[in-house]
């Protein structure tokens, strides 16, 4: 079985703010990135899994109507596949959280939660239990899912054997689509992958 992890294209927000599981809408652009996405995956029937926030499920939707009806299964959403949790960090600038708050979590960012927010454990956790299911399933037609970077570097860094505590060493662009392969019960990463 094919699955193809695609991280939303460009968000429409200013650089340096923080966010996470806020709602922002996609940049004016996402025709054109849209576009690039549909020539990455190869034609056929997919299962659409999505996050729920508009910067996944707008190209989850498009793609779903670009097809013919029959041709796809209907959208499917799951809370685990969002974005890490900032909790009080939300949309803030990078720059303005306190030093005092914001340093343990830089030290320590996959055990130490956001204030009012999730660790990098806690969203891997609940991703590896979205994959583990996924894979346990009897699913057998190939499947995109849209979600966000975390989520994907979290499962990338399991297949990969990267510590998590690296993983941000694991380059993923707006937009970009990362092919696996499921075989009995393993999972083969297919696209190469930078890890600096």
């Amino acid at each position: 079985m094919d699955i193809y992890l695609v991280r939303h294209t460009t968000p429409n927000i200013a650089k340096g703010i923080c966010y996470g599981q806020s709602d922002i809408a996609l940049a004016d652009s996402y025709p054109e990135e849209f576009k690039i996405i549909l020539d990455t995956i190869p034609k056929g029937a997919y299962h659409i899994i999505s996050s729920p926030l508009q910067r996944c499920s707008a190209f989850a939707k498009w793609y779903a109507e670009l097809v013919e009806v029959a041709y796809t299964s209907p959208i499917t959403y799951d809370d685990r596949l969002l974005e890490l949790n900032f909790g009080d960090w939300e949309l803030m600038p990078w720059n303005d959280i306190p030093q005092k708050d914001i340093t343990p979590w830089m030290n320590d960012f996959v055990n130490v939660r956001v204030p009012n927010g999730e660790s990098y454990i806690d969203l891997t956790t609940r991703v590896y239990s979205f994959f583990e299911e996924l894979i346990q399933s009897a699913q057998t037609k190939p499947i995109i899912i849209v979600t966000h970077a975390g989520p994907i570097r979290s499962l990338l860094a399991k297949f990969l054997e990267v510590p998590l505590e690296k993983s941000f060493g694991i380059k993923i662009a707006y937009g970009d689509v990362i092919h696996l392969k499921k075989e009995d019960n393993a999972i083969k990463v297919i696209t190469e992958i930078p890890v600096l």
